[in-house]
């Protein structure tokens, strides 16, 4: 039997409940995997509110575990191989579970199972955001929002060591501070602070080449602000709330402006992508580039790990434990 969190509809916390099922055998090219570790990000919480549809009823896309069986065909991975994986088919939030074989990536030793399970989702963002939507290196500023979040953190970590200057904003002066240990050379601070002006202080009114906003709501239109002609703004998210319409015109002829709206999901559907990308994020957390602190929570805290993300909080990065 495999402990399960089951969505049972659309809605709040309240729709995620604990069961146990009974698992089928994994198919031809599936592998069976005994988990220990589960990545909690915010794309859970819009599966679980409806904003993005949730084709199984377990939520969660990313974890860590030992593989417990092997369908036939599966040749990609044995019995006892220690591995990660991310993507389609959802379903992470389980002690156990199946999933194709060719998600799996084998981990190498001395990387920590909370420690990949709570960042490899996010580094595979950030590797997407740094190297697809915009090349970022040397000579290259980037504003970061929620720059003490877990994906604000590793983004900041990345550029940084690539030679990029980072501007990121928190709410608090205690984020400004894990911020600022994670590289930021700028940190705006503030709720309510005017950051495109602070931008605009910070770089002489040039502006930002790549502004990453995961915060949504009415803060994207004033991120566009931020941004240099040509530059790029990146929305991936909305964890303060729908976005409002934005017009044409909003984004140029004046301001010229390219706006992305990139999915780390569709992304890592891409299977010479998600390789690429995976080797690149493990590479980067044994390196010691990408580290984050983990919170972590059982299986059956889901709903108060979810409960503390959605109202921040949390800075750095949660995941559950079978």
């Amino acid at each position: 039997m495999a402990d399960i969190i089951r969505l049972k509809a659309p809605g709040g916390i309240d729709q995620l409940e604990l069961v146990s099922v009974e698992l089928p055998p994994p198919g031809p090219t599936e592998i069976r995997l005994r988990q220990t570790a589960i990545g909690v990000n915010f794309v859970d919480i819009y599966q679980r509110l409806g904003l993005y549809p949730l084709p199984e009823a377990v939520p969660g896309v990313e974890g860590v575990g030992v593989v417990a069986a092997v369908g036939a065909e599966a040749t990609s991975a044995k019995v006892g191989d220690r591995v990660v994986y991310a993507g389609y088919p959802v379903g992470t939030y389980a002690s156990e579970r199946n999933l194709p074989a060719w998600r799996a990536i084998k981990l190498p030793g001395g990387l920590d199972d909370a420690l990949v399970a709570s960042t490899f989702v996010k580094g595979m963002t950030a590797y997407m955001l740094l190297n697809r939507v915009y090349p970022v290196g040397p000579g290259a500023t980037i504003l970061v929002h929620s720059a003490a979040g877990g994906l604000g953190q590793l983004l900041t970590r990345w550029a940084s060591d690539r030679g990029a200057t980072v501007i990121g904003t928190v709410s608090s002066e205690a984020k400004a501070a894990i911020a600022r240990a994670a590289g930021a050379h700028h940190v705006i601070v503030g709720r309510d602070a005017d950051f495109a002006k602070s931008v605009a202080d910070l770089t002489d009114s040039r502006g930002v080449d790549v502004a990453v906003d995961g915060v949504g709501g009415t803060t994207l239109a004033k991120t566009l602000a931020c941004v240099r002609p040509f530059g790029v703004v990146a929305s991936i998210g909305q964890a303060a709330g729908p976005i409002p319409p934005l017009r044409v015109e909003d984004l140029g002829p004046r301001r010229s402006l390219m706006l992305a709206r990139p999915s780390v999901m569709a992304y890592m559907n891409d299977l010479d992508a998600y390789r690429s990308a995976a080797a690149a994020v493990l590479e980067a957390l044994q390196a010691g580039i990408l580290k984050v602190e983990g919170r972590a929570y059982r299986l059956s805290e889901a709903k108060q790990a979810h409960a503390d993300l959605e109202a921040g909080r949390t800075s750095g990065a949660l995941y559950l434990t079978p």
